[in-house]
């Protein structure tokens, strides 16, 4: 079986099952193509591009499906206390604005082009309004149809790589069911091919990987107002791509160029070629602070996972050491696509934000720390996200 059709049987809070949340997650995204500002990417393409390219998961019995279902559910309840205990964030006593689900490869694809649509809509819509009349309903659709069928492979590419994901912008999806604070998707297919590739205890590797992943789901709720922030930002990051679309062409194959250079003489780009496209100061300093904010989330979350000993995750050094060093035999073709979206990148969000966390940490406690989710003010710059000091001093710890 290629999916795991049998998270179907899988409520969530909200009384749906996964199987039809994705059913009205693709009736929700065909209705958004037929708006102007959704004709340039097909969303509806991308996510059906995406299930058809995805490749197939691990061979399972209807038995197998089952049992890692249930167990991954159970593994997304016990982790939250964990959470709550290790970060000291009353968030993780109520998290009933938000939803788990246990998802196949297609449906984590689909509902990322619901929030795709989300996060780019504003920047889409000023841009066709700036360009009104030089875009024919005929060409938007045709370049609707090739986005959508670029973006398709990518999320069939990233489909089969990502664990989990909390997606906190779910509920304002065009007809979107989902609770207000979003929901995690837990990629049951990947879950169980990492933890066979690196032969360790299926129980203990779903309940550490949920670690993470509830801690994200918890940061927001600790931080109702970090959703509308981050749309903010985002939306300035797309609208400096968007709006610069003259120039676009130029500067997509500029980077190209340079990817091909770096990965022929053994150098990786700082952030993936697709983000060397932005060249402007104000373009820079919009990324700077989504990236400072990304490596917050991530290495808050990584501190969390690493925070839990053998009593809570009996087998947690053995999947801590396998999991470190399974990137060290990618192919070729696979290190090319990870520098070109900046996959690598990502991983140093990773260790450069748990460094930020332990170091402030280690000053101003847990509850110094904690005061990151008051306010966007207190959002580290990613200059204080590498030397944590700058923030303490800004902070008064």
């Amino acid at each position: 079986m290629e999916r795991m059709e049998s998270t179907a049987g899988q409520t969530g809070p909200e009384g749906q099952t996964s199987a039809q949340t994705a059913a009205q997650t693709s009736a929700q995204t065909s209705g958004q193509t037929a708006e102007p500002a959704q004709t340039l990417i097909n969303w509806e393409l991308a996510a059906s591009a995406a299930a058809r390219l995805a490749p197939a998961g691990p061979p399972l019995s209807a038995r197998e499906i089952g049992e890692a279902v249930d167990q991954l559910r159970w593994a997304a309840d016990a982790s939250v206390a964990h959470v709550h205990h290790i970060t000291g964030l009353d968030a993780a006593r109520d998290l009933r604005d938000s939803s788990v689900l246990v998802v196949d490869r297609a449906s984590w694809a689909r509902a990322n082009t619901q929030s795709f649509a989300v996060m780019l809509k504003p920047a889409i819509e000023r841009m066709l309004e700036n360009r009104k009349g030089t875009i024919s309903p005929g060409a938007a659709s045709v370049s609707g149809a090739i986005t959508g069928s670029q973006l398709g492979a990518v999320l069939a590419f990233l489909s089969s790589k990502v664990l989990g994901q909390y997606d906190p912008f779910a509920a304002l999806a065009e007809g979107s069911t989902a609770p207000s604070g979003g929901r995690l998707l837990l990629v049951a297919p990947n879950i169980i091919a990492v933890e066979r590739e690196l032969n360790v205890t299926p129980e203990d590797f779903r309940l550490w990987v949920c670690l993470h992943e509830q801690t994200h789901r918890v940061q927001f709720a600790a931080a109702p107002w970090l959703r509308h922030h981050m749309l903010n930002e985002i939306d300035n990051l797309s609208s400096h791509l968007l709006g610069n679309v003259d120039s676009l062409m130029e500067r997509a194959t500029a980077a190209a160029r340079s990817l091909k250079d770096r990965t022929v003489s053994g150098d990786t780009p700082g952030r993936g070629a697709i983000l060397d496209l932005l060249q402007k100061p104000e373009e820079k300093a919009a990324l700077s602070h989504l990236t400072a904010v990304m490596s917050l989330l991530e290495g808050h979350a990584n501190v969390v996972m690493d925070a839990v000993d053998a009593s809570i995750v009996p087998s947690v050094k053995t999947i801590r050491q396998r999991f470190n060093d399974r990137g060290k035999d990618r192919g070729v073709i696979e290190k090319f696509i990870r520098n070109l979206l900046g996959l690598d990148a990502k991983m140093r969000q990773y260790s450069d934000g748990a460094k930020f966390v332990r170091a402030v940490v280690e000053v101003a406690g847990m509850e110094g720390f904690n005061r990151v989710w008051d306010a966007a003010g207190n959002l580290p710059t990613e200059p204080e996200i590498h030397d944590a000091k700058i923030w303490l001093d800004r902070m008064g710890l």
